[in-house]
């Protein structure tokens, strides 16, 4: 049964669904058999070719009589002439295009119409002119090419041609349209080809035409059409439509390069689309990616809507999610994000980088790299175009000396084709870069790359689900990944992916099976896991601050860790311009209250809460420090202070009261965790047993409840207190 959709709007979505004629596309394909048969009559060396294929040819020896009767043969012997699969199929899409407007062949043939056809991508002009020239224009007329010369003489019923692939400087609407006006004088028809006709033929020409085409995307229909053209017959059998959407013309002649049965066409051309296309079967799609966060939704509700548009149920102005800039470090994964995307979407991929476009020698040679990425995503549209390394187009306003005018023409190059939405319905751009402060502002602005979304680093469960997706579905199922994603904490899925591979690689040349061992010795690279008694300190630390954070009402507890290099609690607060001076100092007990942990359990504190900028103490003294000076909530009243890095120093009388409040907030963390001190062991007991507790997990064991199952056992002098 046929699946319709209905169409909303010309120019805003996709054509309807439904099964075209062919009729001149099976003209046009004729014709060109009779061109070649032609070309077989008079070309002994491509005769010669047919032959190596298995065709019997016209005789080869110095009999004139014999070539004299072979001549005459050609005809009976050679039961088909295969065409260029190319060629073929631009002829039917060529075809279409004309169909699709209703009388236009007959006014190309008859009247004088100007018609102006886009062909998206370069590599489709000159075999369009050919077929122009070879079917659609009557045989009688003369085809003038009107690009190349400015003085020829145009007569009335001569045929003008604009054939333009954007390659020369001279190609742009402000050139040619001289010449326009005398051929229109003329009463001849004029016809247009560029790939982007708005950008590439003259001006006036656009203004007068009649007929705009484009070169619409080959179909299954469209596909056996070629296929019969090169070897005969039509195949039994199809390609799954997603795949076949992402062939190009240039991928036939590659599949097709020996002449053989129809069906073996179809699997010849599914193998080298699936090699192309691989993100449609192999890697994960949106839903099994971890860690994306924002960047997951907008590409889940992008997916949804692309679906609708390609039904035609959804119009392009309707879609909103239509250009991305995705930044964060490398390792992040996004490129990863960007093939998940066309594989949720079911939608071509076209990749590119600022790179790709840079290894062009000339300017001209960039400029036309980057017309030619928007072109092949516009011809596959619906379509994905991704841009790695955007980073690499600067920012106009940091350029200096002899690179400005290079720099100015490639970003105003980029800025046209991001800012033209309407002019490339169904293309999606996702950038990537590490630098987005390096951009180019305009490149941000609304209607362009206008939605930013940052990905981080994963965090540890993130981690794990990376680990588990590297590792397989069939590997060491019966351990948690946990464990690596603790030990690689601070890594990126990038590196998960070599520790898994290199793992491998050991247990590979060690004949045996992979085991968490390989993978640990790969995370670890001769590093030491924390030995037991510094762990069982470390647990007892973050515990101390899980109690105090909760016991606080600071913020939600989102999970505790231990690694290699230490431990950590996350917990979701935040502290903003409402904030009160109880709350402040919450802040400081929760940032305290590992130390003061330790030295209830142990009888004295570690000084790992005093290295770096970012440990406990710094964060409480810094707190304390602008409570005094930057607040206006502590003894020196109500004064600000513009920051230092020495204001213990600078400050007169300012180490005082800082030391005695960390001291009074210190005090008042004691009494809080000797109060549930019940709770700090049975939350390390639990984290140095596995490693990492779960926000929900650490509140079920402060609850009294095994977060596993059953009554979790509450030790110490104050059983009976769990609540808080």
């Amino acid at each position: 049964m046929l699946d319709t959709c209905a169409h909303l709007g010309e120019h805003d979505q996709l054509q309807p669904v439904v099964a075209p004629s062919d009729q001149l596309a099976a003209a046009f394909l004729k014709q060109l058999a009779h061109e070649e048969r032609v070309r077989l009559k008079s070309d002994v060396p491509y005769g010669r070719e047919i032959a190596e294929a298995g065709f019997a040819v016209p005789y080869d020896g110095d009999d004139p009589v014999e070539q004299l009767i072979a001549l005459d043969e050609v005809d009976r012997q050679i039961a088909h002439v295969p065409i260029p699969a190319d060629l073929a199929a631009v002829a039917v899409l060529v075809a279409r295009a004309i169909e699709a407007e209703p009388g236009l062949l007959r006014r190309l043939r008859r009247e004088a119409p100007v018609v102006v056809l886009a062909t998206h991508v370069p590599e489709f002009v000159e075999p369009a002119r050919a077929i122009l020239e070879t079917c659609a224009f009557r045989p009688d007329r003369k085809v003038q090419d009107l690009s190349q010369s400015r003085s020829m003489v145009f007569r009335k019923g001569d045929i003008g041609l604009f054939v333009r692939d954007g390659a020369s400087k001279d190609h742009r609407v402000d050139i040619g349209n001289d010449i326009v006006g005398r051929a229109l004088h003329a009463r001849g028809p004029l016809v247009g080809i560029a790939p982007d006709p708005n950008r590439q033929l003259p001006r006036d020409l656009l203004r007068a035409a009649d007929h705009r085409l484009a070169l619409p995307s080959l179909d299954q229909h469209g596909l056996d059409l070629v296929i019969e053209a090169v070897v005969g017959g039509r195949p039994t059998r199809g390609i799954d439509p997603d795949l076949l959407r992402t062939l190009d013309i240039a991928d036939l002649p590659v599949a097709l390069r020996t002449m053989i049965s129809p069906d073996a066409c179809i699997d010849a051309i599914a193998k080298v689309l699936a090699e192309k296309a691989d993100y449609l079967d192999a890697g994960p799609g949106l839903e099994e990616l971890h860690g994306y966060g924002a960047a997951k939704d907008w590409g889940v509700a992008l997916a949804a809507d692309l679906q609708e548009y390609r039904c035609g149920s959804l119009a392009w102005a309707q879609i909103d999610n239509r250009g991305l800039l995705l930044s964060g470090p490398p390792g992040v994964g996004k490129t990863s994000f960007a093939r998940a995307l066309a594989k949720t979407a079911r939608v071509p991929l076209v990749s590119t980088s600022v790179a790709d476009w840079n290894s062009a020698d000339y300017l001209s040679g960039t400029l036309r790299a980057i017309r030619n990425a928007f072109a092949r995503a516009r011809a596959l549209a619906p379509s994905i175009l991704f841009i790695d390394e955007i980073d690499g187009i600067s920012d106009r306003t940091t350029i200096r000396g002899e690179h400005v005018q290079y720099w100015t023409q490639v970003v105003n190059c980029l800025l046209e084709h991001l800012a033209g939405i309407e002019d490339r319905p169904g293309v999606v751009v996702v950038a990537a870069t590490n630098h987005p402060d390096r951009i180019d502002p305009a490149v941000r602005r609304a209607g362009r790359l206008d939605r930013e979304i940052a990905i981080e680093k994963p965090d540890a469960t993130t981690l794990a689900g990376i680990f588990r997706h590297y590792l397989g579905s069939d590997t060491l199922l019966e351990m948690s990944p946990m464990p690596l994603a603790l030990a690689a904490r601070g890594s990126t899925g990038a590196d998960v992916e070599a520790f898994v591979r290199r793992a491998r690689g050991a247990a590979r040349r060690a004949d045996r099976e992979m085991t968490f061992e390989d993978v640990f010795t790969e995370i670890r690279q001769g590093r030491r896991p924390l030995p037991g008694p510094a762990r069982q300190r470390i647990a007892i630390h973050e515990a101390g601050h899980a109690v105090v954070g909760r016991a606080t009402g600071l913020g939600c507890i989102v999970d505790a860790s231990l690694h290699d290099n230490g431990g950590e609690l996350v917990l979701d607060h935040v502290i903003d311009g409402d904030a009160t001076l109880p709350q402040l100092e919450a802040v400081i007990e929760l940032a305290l209250a590992g130390r003061v942990a330790e030295e209830i359990a142990f009888g004295n504190g570690s000084i790992g809460v005093g290295f770096g900028p970012t440990c406990d103490l710094a964060k409480a003294t810094a707190i304390a420090c602008d409570i005094e000076l930057r607040f206006g909530l502590g003894s020196f009243g109500p004064i600000h202070v513009a920051a230092t890095t020495s204001d213990l120093l600078l400050v007169k009388g300012l180490i005082e009261p800082v030391a005695a409040r960390l001291s009074a907030v210190a005090e008042r963390a004691r009494k809080v965790l000797t109060k549930r001190w019940a709770q700090v062991e049975i939350i390390a007991s639990a984290l140095d047993d596995a490693g990492y507790l779960a926000g929900t997990e650490i509140d079920a064991l402060m609850a009294g409840i095994d977060p596993h199952g059953g009554i979790a056992e509450l030790r110490g002098s104050d059983v009976s207190k769990r609540g808080l």
